[in-house]
């Protein structure tokens, strides 16, 4: 009888034993949003191919076939950059630091590049940070989206999302990109001290570059 018993209620054990391990599974994302903070950063990238102030330098030349929609382009053209990242999308607005790392050209019909970069701070609120963000720039497309991976300072372990307009060309060597920031952190992190140029809105930090 007791072994009888037993196997008659092991589905109903096994079923919320189920359930607990699904709650739990879906409480833990959830718990990790309430305890982290998210920041929003603002800034211009200033990528200047060619002539005075070249900040991008072409180290590869692809191997592959000439591109079908970029002329003078060849599949696996490999740039590196030191692009200046502004408060505005002026040349002489202020300085807020520099992207630092390459893209390369990924696709064999779509303009599309491979970005793996740095966002080293060097003005603001989060001076001497870095943010670690790579992805698929989509040349074409209004907004493209790329991820945060990572970072130093206050934005150790951080994750979250980039989005990257391009807000205007200055010439053709001299494309300026928008890009916005949205990082969360782990809650144990310490925020900075308050900067000029940072203002707080609720549970967000936002430094307010427009």
């Amino acid at each position: 009888m007791a072994l009888v018993s037993m196997a008659a209620s092991m589905p109903r054990v096994v079923v919320i034993a189920s359930l607990v391990a699904a709650l739990a599974m879906a409480a833990g994302p959830a718990a990790a949003a309430r305890g982290g903070r998210l920041i929003h950063l603002r800034f211009y990238m200033h990528d200047i191919t060619g002539g005075p102030g070249q900040t991008a330098v072409q180290v590869v030349k692809g191997p592959g076939p000439a591109h079908p929609v970029m002329p003078g382009s060849h599949f696996g053209d490999t740039t590196v950059i030191d692009d200046a990242l502004m408060e505005g999308a002026s040349a002489t607005s202020r300085s807020l630091g520099r992207a630092q790392g390459t893209y390369t050209l990924a696709s064999l019909r779509e303009p599309v590049l491979s970005v793996s970069m740095t966002v080293a701070l060097t003005g603001g609120a989060y001076n001497g940070s870095t943010i670690a963000v790579v992805g698929r720039d989509d040349v074409s497309a209004t907004v493209r989206e790329l991820a945060v991976v990572g970072g130093t300072g206050a934005f150790r372990r951080a994750t979250g999302h980039v989005l990257w307009r391009t807000a205007r060309m200055e010439s053709r060597d001299h494309m300026v990109l928008e890009l916005d920031v949205y990082a969360t952190v782990p809650g144990a992190s310490p925020p900075p001290p308050p900067r000029a140029g940072a203002v707080r809105q609720g549970g967000l930090n936002l430094i307010n570059l427009d």
